[in-house]
């Protein structure tokens, strides 16, 4: 048998219950994969809370796993009995060992631990993604980023100085702000009451070509102020709430802007893509530029208490979750 954290209905953190499951046979072009570490990420909140709707009932939630294969199905080639494995992407994580398509895993290289791999796979390709081809960011290039002292945030902080890119952190409390600093943004706004002010001074009025905003309702027609014509604004999250619907006109009136909601999904479909994502964020996190911190670590059977603290704001950097 494996154990794995399960929703039977869809609610708050106590919707998951740590429940005994048989242990899945790997199938043809699959990989029977047990967990060494497992992360934890804001999507598993919407697929806990019914936001994302289940594919079925009950769920097994989280994305984002690290592990050794044990077993694998016919035809796999790419991936063999042995390897130290990550992937992100794939609903079915919150459990000690779980079956996923071969065509997902990516190898990990000597020099990254299994916390760290689970830590960053679907936050630090997320990045990779949004820094790289969503907007290809350019050294000289002042851009704006939310939630800068979160998983995603810090990476996007550290990975856009190390390109050469002024980043603009956007936090909630003087704690985050001295966090999003120490990892590479240049200037940081606490809240967003002021952030439209701050972004004209900081850019001589020029504003900036791209927002990464995966705060959602709270913060789109701000983050929307802040962009020069033909900025693209990034919408790809909502920690907030999702965005009402809205006039397309506005993008129109506010300079010709660009919109687009990315998915970590879309942009790694195609294992062509999927590989060379992983690559370049695995060759940054070697090099340096990039630490993956791990701030916060649970026992996965309590992963309700790592909903609750990730919910209220109390952590920083990746969390991961130990089987």
């Amino acid at each position: 048998m494996t154990k794995a954290i399960r929703v039977h209905t869809p609610g708050g953190p106590d919707a998951m219950l740590w429940e005994d499951v048989p242990t899945p046979e790997p199938g043809p072009g699959e990989a029977l994969v047990r967990h060494q570490a497992v992360g934890l990420n804001y999507i598993d909140v919407y697929f806990r809370t019914g936001l994302y709707k289940a594919p079925h009932l009950p769920l097994t939630i989280g994305m984002e796993g690290a592990g050794t294969v044990l077993a694998i199905g016919s035809g796999v080639t790419d991936i063999a009995v042995g390897d130290r494995v990550a992937y992100a992407g794939a609903l079915g994580a919150y459990a000690t060992e779980r079956v996923i398509g071969a065509d997902k895993l990516v190898k990990i290289p000597e020099g990254v631990d299994f916390k760290t791999a689970a830590a960053m796979m679907l936050q630090g390709m997320t990045a990779q993604y949004l820094l790289r081809r969503t907007y290809k960011v350019q050294k000289g290039d002042t851009i704006v980023v939310h939630a800068a002292a979160g998983g995603v945030g810090l990476i996007m902080c550290q990975w856009a100085k190390h390109i050469g890119a002024t980043v603009i952190g956007v936090v909630s409390t003087e704690e985050k702000a001295a966090l999003a600093k120490a990892h590479g943004a240049a200037h940081t706004v606490i809240g967003y009451a002021t952030l439209v002010d701050d972004v004209k001074r900081i850019t001589n009025g020029a504003m900036v070509p791209v927002v990464y905003d995966s705060v959602g309702k709270d913060t789109f027609m701000t983050s929307l102020d802040c962009l020069a014509p033909l900025g693209l604004m990034c919408c790809y999250g909502n920690a907030s709430g999702p965005v009402p619907p809205f006039d397309l006109g506005i993008l129109g009136a506010k300079g010709s802007l660009f919109l687009t909601r990315p998915s970590l999904a879309t942009y790694t479909a195609k294992r062509s893509d999927l590989v060379p994502t992983a690559a370049e964020l695995f060759e940054v996190v070697k090099s340096g530029a990039v630490k993956i911190n791990v701030n916060q670590t649970f026992a996965l059977k309590d992963a309700a208490k790592a909903h609750i603290a990730l919910e209220s704001r109390q952590t920083t950097g990746s969390t991961v979750l130990i089987p």
